[in-house]
């Protein structure tokens, strides 16, 4: 099954967190930060509001950084994917 966002919308799955500290301490399940780095799967085409057309900037495999708790959780073939708005992506890492 192949998921194809629509308007302004980005599919992402987001990358796993961090188990140990930079120092070398483990941490358990309940002490890691919910992700905020994912990859690009999908991207819709853009949003038109009638007057303009709203271009996308972001790009299948790009890695970008999402609002903390944004978007909608969807499991898919076993995977895990957030469907979320262009605006609500923050940043692409380089």
């Amino acid at each position: 099954m192949k998921l194809i966002p629509l308007q302004d919308r980005v599919v992402v799955k987001m990358t796993e967190a961090e188990e140990t500290t930079k120092s070398g301490i483990i941490l358990a399940g309940s002490a890691k930060e919910k992700p905020q780095v994912a990859e690009v799967v999908a991207v819709g085409p853009g949003y038109d509001d009638g007057e303009k057309k709203i271009p996308m900037n972001v790009k299948v495999g790009q890695k970008v950084i999402t609002s903390k708790y944004s978007g909608t959780e969807i499991k898919l073939d076993g995977t895990e994917y957030i469907i979320v708005k262009q605006s609500d992506i923050l940043a692409v890492v380089e």
